[in-house]
């Protein structure tokens, strides 16, 4: 069984306000990608710290354990809540997902931990998909004090998607685009318009 965690209890600093209710070309980033990941996986889940805000939404809310503690725990609260053994994990600034590498990691789930998208070197840990057997190192790495997202990663298996891939299901990365900021907003504005 498949879980889709959509992460939506970040503090959304630099917007000002709630990420994932600001609107995209009339409809707010969350309805967005939950209407490309419709059908992906066997249920969908939201984490958030509002969740009187998302109901209107009609899917199952998660309130993170510890509020503003960090991506981590949130990671920690979606696979807690997860029905799933594999748990696709997305953050929801990113509008432009790209179905196709979506179902590539859904595709590779079995075969590791972790199967997690590495453009240009770098992970994508909003963008991945999580065996729930990773709660006990993201445990671990919590008592630890290392919040960092790819703390654990050294302690599980983990499977990157390299660049050549990524070009061919996602060609210009934009899988990877966050609205973080209202001048994100405004370029995805732009983006829609052009596409």
């Amino acid at each position: 069984m498949l879980t889709v965690a959509i992460q939506a209890g970040g503090q959304s600093r630099r917007m000002g306000r709630d990420k994932g209710l600001v609107l995209l070309d009339g409809q707010p980033l969350v309805r967005r990608l939950l209407d490309r990941v419709a059908d992906l996986g066997d249920e969908i889940l939201i984490t958030t710290n509002r969740p009187e805000d998302y109901a209107f939404l009609g899917v199952r809310l998660a309130p993170d354990e510890s509020p503003g503690a960090g991506a981590l725990s949130g990671l920690r609260t979606a696979l807690k809540a997860a029905h799933g053994d594999k748990v696709l994990v997305l953050a929801c600034d990113m509008p432009f997902v790209s179905r196709a590498l979506l179902m590539y990691l859904i595709g590779l789930a079995p075969q590791a931990d972790v199967v997690i998208p590495r453009p240009a070197g770098e992970y994508e840990p909003m963008h991945a998909v999580y065996d729930r057997g990773c709660l006990t190192e993201i445990e671990a790495s919590l008592e630890a004090g290392d919040m960092r997202m790819i703390s654990f990663f050294s302690r599980v298996s983990v499977l990157p998607v390299e660049d050549d891939i990524l070009e061919r299901l996602d060609p210009g990365r934009r899988s990877f685009f966050n609205v973080n900021t209202p001048a994100d907003l405004a370029q995805a504005e732009r983006l829609l318009s052009e596409a």
